[in-house]
């Protein structure tokens, strides 16, 4: 049985995508670029929101205007980050049992910090030990810096700790830090990714998770 577990957020705990889908489209209209379509975003998420938002503008778009729009979509995504956001189905009751188990979690996300810090705050209150986010450039994912402070924080060794996330980025985070990943298929990537990204393990359902981290 592991001792920690180290969540992504977006994809993997929270279902966030019609919200980033919406504030996108804020932004681009702001700008008077074409919108995105919901799959188009699902695709650009996953190395954060400047990469999101840069990879949504057209191509060509300057530096200057990509910064614009970022900052447009960030006033708006954390005034309606909660419109639409929700736990996927057994998430909340994974988390309770690990809690019960005297699992340490945390969550590392590529998200802003202050939005990590206020969604797991409130969907999953004392369930999650330590929420991570991005704070300055050099924090994000696959870099493998915060699951290290995550596992230094909890007193915890490489291998009592598993990494979960539905991205290739994660399972590349996951391995940066020396971790083997759970890699999740109800989130914005799908298995054949997970699985050629190197993933251990597969879950299809939260209870999966659970069964993984517990045996």
């Amino acid at each position: 049985m592991y001792k920690a577990v180290i969540f992504d957020l977006d994809g993997t705990l929270l279902d966030t995508l019609t919200d980033l889908y919406n504030s996108v489209n804020h932004a681009l209209q702001s700008f008077g670029f074409p919108l995105r379509s919901k799959d188009e975003v699902r695709s650009f998420i996953g190395n954060g929101v400047k990469k999101l938002m840069e990879r949504s503008t057209p191509t060509g778009t300057d530096e200057k205007t990509d910064a614009k729009c970022l900052d447009c979509f960030r006033g708006h995504y954390l005034l309606h980050m909660r419109d639409n956001t929700a736990p996927y189905d057994g998430v909340e009751e994974i988390l309770k049992t690990l809690r019960e188990k005297g699992i340490k979690t945390a969550v590392v996300s590529n998200k802003l910090h202050m939005a990590v810090a206020g969604l797991c705050e409130e969907y999953f209150g004392t369930a999650v030990d330590k929420a991570i986010g991005v704070s300055e450039e050099a924090e994000r994912k696959p870099n493998p810096i915060n699951v290290l402070k995550v596992l230094e924080a909890f007193g915890v060794s490489k291998n009592e700790c598993i990494y979960v996330g539905d991205s290739d980025v994660d399972v590349q985070t996951a391995h940066n830090a020396g971790l083997s990943c759970i890699g999740v298929t109800w989130g914005f990537r799908d298995e054949a990714l997970l699985k050629a990204a190197g993933a251990e393990f597969i879950a299809h359902r939260a209870e999966d998770v659970l069964e993984i981290v517990i045996s």
